[in-house]
């Protein structure tokens, strides 16, 4: 009868044959990964704004989500989104089970929350909660007239921490979004300010690393290393600067072909080791499908090969990293 020790020889042999049988026709990435050299990096888990698909209805929207690859859908729950506010009792539930059913998740949602006692607001968040979402990304702040910045800044973190009180009781987490131009946020400098006295567990910031170099050209490497303890999404998009008619404006651009040094971005996401959920946009020419259009004038099918390209890339460059 067979000791376990010879047994355990014998599968070393064996094991040890068919690995030097094989080793002629392995990669030498293949063989790095056998020994344990080479470190395997997980994709991205990314969902698709899907402000971009509000041409589709909820089943084509999450069928073709799921045809291109995407983990999920950033579902846009906001006045002209795919769910309006006031609808939201009974069309998100409508949404979430298409998006299901094509095998994706709404883990995030886009909507235009801005106080925590509005009571549009308030019922959207807590049925949001109750299917299951787990990050939403708020409106944007406006700086009124007739305040200075610091004054108006104070009721901004009274804001926030309103908010991140009803998110923490109702088990949701807050984004804001930092947005290029003159709104509140769109300096991570400002953001960090007025994230201060908010609930951190309940109320983040959704980066977007597009606005971020534009508003801090060669800084932003110092505003990520500021916000990072407060970012819950990503937002992906690239852009280049452009002059047009003798003034200077933004464009936008599909990932990879614009100035968002995305290896340098990566690399700082590692290092940190910020492991949160994705939302890729598109906001570059695509028959209006980038401006959330209902109705567009370009083939769908054209617009799905752009959103694969992106993809694809945005995936790359996570692994080059």
């Amino acid at each position: 009868m067979d000791t376990e020790n010879n047994k355990s020889r014998r599968n070393f042999i064996k094991s040890s044959v068919i690995a030097g049988t094989l080793l002629p026709f392995m990669s030498n990435d293949l063989f790095a990964d056998v020994l344990g050299s080479k470190k395997v990096i997980e994709p991205l888990n990314v969902s698709v704004f899907s402000k971009h698909l509000q041409f589709l209805n909820y089943n084509d929207m999450a069928d073709a989500a799921a045809e291109i690859g995407f983990n999920g859908v950033d579902l846009t729950v906001r006045p002209k989104g795919h769910v309006l506010p006031e609808r939201v009792e009974t069309d998100l539930p409508k949404a979430m089970e298409a998006i299901r059913k094509a095998g994706l998740a709404t883990t995030m949602i886009t909507t235009a929350v801005q106080d925590a006692n509005d009571p549009t607001d308030r019922k959207l968040l807590e049925t949001a909660s109750g299917l299951g979402v787990k990050y939403y990304r708020m409106n944007w702040l406006k700086y009124p007239e007739g305040k200075s910045i610091p004054e108006a800044m104070m009721q901004f973190k009274k804001t926030l921490t309103e908010i991140s009180h009803l998110n923490r009781k109702l088990n949701i987490t807050g984004c804001y979004q930092n947005h290029s131009g003159n709104l509140a946020g769109a300096s991570i400098w400002e953001l960090w300010e007025i994230l201060k006295n908010a609930d951190q567990r309940n109320m983040g910031v959704q980066y977007d690393i597009r606005h971020a170099v534009v508003e801090g050209g060669m800084s932003w490497k110092n505003g990520l290393n500021l916000i990072h303890p407060h970012v819950k999404i990503l937002a992906i998009k690239d852009c280049i600067w452009l002059k047009k008619n003798g003034s200077w404006v933004v464009e936008n651009v599909p990932l990879g072909e614009g100035m968002v040094d995305f290896k340098a971005y990566f690399k700082m996401l590692k290092e940190f080791n910020i492991q949160v959920p994705v939302s890729l946009h598109y906001e570059y020419p695509m028959g209006g499908a980038e401006h959330g259009a209902s109705s567009i004038s370009t083939d769908k099918q054209i617009i799905f090969a752009h959103m694969k390209r992106d993809l694809l890339k945005l995936q790359q460059l996570w692994q080059e990293a």
